[in-house]
C-alpha cells in the first residue's frame, strides 16, 4: 500500500513539474513576442543595448529552467545556475568584486559538474539531449 501511494505522489510531482514547465513555456514565448513587438515600434529601442540583453537573457534562463523542470538532474540544474550567473555579469553593471566573485561562483560551477557528477549521468543527460535515431549510441557529445 505504502509503496503504491510513493508512486501516485511521484506520478502527481511529475506531472505538476510539466505543467509548471508548459506554463513557464507559455509565458517565455508570450514575453518574446512582446519583445519583438515592442523593438519594431518603441522609438531609441536599440540606442541601448541593455535592454535588448536583458530580456533575451532572461528568456533564455527561463528556457533553461524549463529544460531542467522537464528533465531534473545534477547537471541540468548546474546549468540553469550557470546560465543565472552569467546573466547577472552580462545585464547588471556591479563593481569589479562583484563580478569576480560571480566568475568564481561560475568556476566552481563548473568544478562541480566536472568532479561530483558522475561520468555515466552525464553520458546518461547527453544521450537524451541527442536527436534519438535507430543507434542512440551513435550521437556521443563530448563535454
Amino acid at each position: 500500500m505504502q509503496k503504491k501511494t510513493n508512486m501516485l505522489f511521484n506520478k502527481a510531482v511529475h506531472i505538476l513539474e510539466y505543467l509548471i514547465a508548459v506554463i513557464t513555456l507559455i509565458v517565455l514565448v508570450g514575453m518574446l513576442g512582446v519583445e519583438i513587438y515592442e523593438m519594431f515600434t518603441t522609438d531609441g529601442y536599440f540606442t541601448s543595448a541593455d535592454t535588448y540583453l536583458q530580456s533575451m537573457l532572461t528568456i533564455v534562463v527561463g528556457l533553461e529552467f524549463v529544460r531542467m523542470l522537464i528533465n531534473l538532474t545534477p547537471a541540468n540544474t548546474l546549468e540553469v545556475l550557470i546560465v543565472a550567473i552569467a546573466r547577472q555579469v552580462i545585464v547588471s553593471h556591479n563593481d569589479a568584486l562583484t563580478n569576480i566573485a560571480c566568475i568564481l561562483c561560475i568556476g566552481g560551477l563548473f568544478a562541480i559538474r566536472k568532479f561530483l557528477i558522475s561520468k555515466a549521468d552525464l553520458k546518461k543527460e547527453l544521450s537524451e539531449d541527442a536527436p534519438s535515431e535507430d543507434a542512440p549510441d551513435t550521437h556521443v557529445m563530448h563535454v
